[in-house]
């Protein structure tokens, strides 16, 4: 059992924390049971589960805010419900419903309050919903049995110290096939993405860039995370593909830069033979919600954005307005924070 009371919250890193309770839901049966909060944090499993040897599982990613108004706060858990229910109809497993999830949520951050770093440090509960395939089963078949999870552990801030403007690389690997798991998130794709990462960071950078698997010309994801590009006519550029994993803070900031600040936005294909056409770019998911791009080197040759060392003036309004949003500084969107009483 954890305690939060104790916990250094300028200094937590990304890293596993025990807490209070977590949540478990079995389906057997042909349907999800009530589910429950349970103390226990391993799970015991069948050594035949298809999970462990087929790769049926699957997890999403989101976080509690604790806002300037000292309530606790989920940014959009519905969209994370549905991308999750989009990766079980991909992989043959049972949907949680989007009341379920985001119930399941609700209760695990509630039971882990004290967890919650306070306003203003930056930190936040990050949460892992998965589902796991289980029971006894050899062949390549889907399982008869699901285990769906909710934990959370506190976080400390992306960028500690202020927000710096990261290298890049162009990786040969791919990390899904063109008509594979790419646009879901699978545990697969993840560790397809372990040597490609290491490499990269052995020659000095934050992660990789992928490149569209059929033709390698277009940029598809930046590490784990979505690419944005800032043209010269102050265009938001993202890229189109059925490989991409559609991040809920790319579609949440395409959405604040036309609607805020009146950008137009465009999602299409971007060449990395093109990149002169981008000021500013960066990396856009749960974790920093935008990593900005200060260089990125394709073979030989390395091309820098707007500063390997300032980050650029419409990343940085963005970022602001989003965080904003979620830390209750700034008007939400109807529907994107979901209170947790």
């Amino acid at each position: 059992m954890g305690n939060g009371a104790n916990l250094d919250w300028e200094n937590l890193g990304f890293l596993y924390r025990e807490t209070n309770a977590n949540y478990v839901s079995y389906w057997k049966d042909g349907a999800w049971d009530e589910g429950k909060l349970v103390e226990e944090k391993m799970l015991t499993i069948s050594m035949a589960s298809p999970a462990l040897h087929y790769g049926q599982q699957c997890f999403e990613g989101l976080k509690a805010y604790r806002r300037k108004d000292g309530t606790i706060g989920l940014f959009r858990p519905d969209q994370n419900a549905k991308r999750m229910q989009d990766t079980c109809r991909r992989l043959l497993m049972p949907e949680v419903s989007e009341e379920k999830f985001i119930e399941a949520v609700k209760m695990v951050v509630k039971a882990n309050e004290e967890f919650v770093p306070p306003y203003g440090s930056g930190a936040t509960l990050y949460i892992r919903p998965f589902i796991i395939g289980v029971g006894d089963n050899i062949g390549v078949k889907p399982a008869t049995e699901y285990i769906f999870c909710v934990f959370v552990t506190p976080v400390g801030p992306y960028f500690k110290g202020g927000m710096t403007p990261i290298k890049m690389v162009v990786t040969d690997y791919d990390r899904a096939a063109p008509h594979g798991t790419g646009a879901v998130k699978v545990g697969g794709n993840y560790a397809a993405s372990l040597l490609p990462h290491e490499i990269a960071a052995k020659e000095g950078y934050s992660d990789c860039v992928y490149l569209d698997p059929k033709t390698h010309t277009k940029i598809e994801e930046v590490g784990a995370a979505n690419f944005i590009g800032i043209t010269k006519e102050n265009v938001l550029v993202t890229p189109k593909s059925p490989s991409i994993l559609p991040s809920i803070t790319k579609y949440s900031l395409l959405y604040i830069a036309e609607n805020i600040f009146g950008m137009k936005v465009e999602e299409r294909d971007v060449y990395i033979n093109n990149l002169d056409e981008f000021v500013e770019a960066g990396a856009c998911g749960t974790a920093a919600v935008i990593s900005p791009l200060g260089s990125l080197t394709v073979g030989d040759e390395k091309h820098v954005f707007y500063s390997e060392t300032e980050v650029g003036p419409v990343v940085k309004k963005l970022y602001n307005h989003l965080i904003g949003i979620q830390y209750g500084e700034v008007e939400a969107p109807e529907g994107w924070i979901v209170e947790v009483k």
